[in-house]
């Protein structure tokens, strides 16, 4: 099982797969397949059970919110998924490779070359500017975008040389979705990106992230507590004490530009 070598689905692809990810059979492509996912964290001699037998299938192309309230498991679903975590329980699988069996180094190299991360922090490097910030993921990357492209991406293509104290919050988070999508994952993993922001700001960076899912087809998955963010969504998943306890496909997804909170 080599995750270094698996190809990227955001790779060049056929014209049948490039459109929301559907393979010339008529089948989406599956990405993130989870069977009876587990999580228990042992505190001492408390156990706190994180998920409880989460099923999930996520597939390319998709845009999708994990709603919840905080402690309900979104966290810790994105981060099994992600290679950041490991399941205590049930199996999950990657492009049909089961993440679950994964060592250490195999999951090393998932991380690396198929998924981008944002988080709710920006995590920049302070004495790097923007372009520099994003050449650093670029550099161990095997098919990265130029820097200069992937934050062009993002509407940053005239702050490149600026450094993240001279930007605005919403600035220093499109600077870390430039940064995760610079390297041309099939996945991009976003961990309450607009949690730190005003929700003018917050759709600015909604809006990235909505460009970044039309135009290259990443699968883009958003765990949020804020149900005003469901309704961009492809298909919204509600978490509640570690269970899926509702999903529903948007009929008419809403733009970025027109949500508010």
């Amino acid at each position: 099982m080599n995750f270094g070598h698996i190809h990227s689905i955001s790779e060049p692809r056929s014209d049948s797969v490039a459109q929301g990810g559907t393979p010339a059979s008529g089948q989406p492509l599956s990405i993130f397949s989870a069977r009876g996912l587990t999580k228990v964290y042992r505190m001492g001699e408390v156990e706190v059970h994180a998920l409880r037998g989460i099923d999930l299938d996520l597939y390319a192309g998709e845009l999708v919110v994990l709603l919840g309230p905080s402690g309900s498991g979104k966290s810790t679903l994105l981060n099994i998924l992600g290679g950041l975590d490991t399941p205590s329980a049930g199996e999950v699988f990657y492009l049909e490779r089961e993440l679950s069996a994964a060592s250490e180094d195999e999951l090393t190299l998932f991380r690396r070359h198929h998924v981008g991360f944002v988080f709710q922090f920006y995590n920049l490097i302070p004495s790097l500017t923007a372009r520099e910030n994003v050449a650093a993921v670029t550099e161990i990357s095997r098919a990265p975008m130029r820097p200069e492209e992937a934050l062009a991406l993002v509407g940053l293509g005239e702050r490149l040389d600026h450094f993240p104290a001279q930007l605005s919050g919403g600035e220093q988070q499109r600077v870390a979705i430039a940064r995760a999508i610079a390297k041309n994952p099939a996945v991009l993993l976003c961990d309450e990106p607009t949690g730190a922001l005003d929700s003018a700001t917050g759709v600015i960076v909604l809006e990235a992230l909505e460009k970044v899912n039309r135009e290259l087809g990443t699968l883009t998955v958003l765990i949020t507590h804020n149900a005003g963010i469901a309704a961009m969504a492809d298909r919204v998943i509600r978490l509640s004490d570690g269970r899926i306890v509702e999903e529903q496909r948007n009929v008419k997804k809403l733009p970025a530009q027109a949500l508010s909170w």
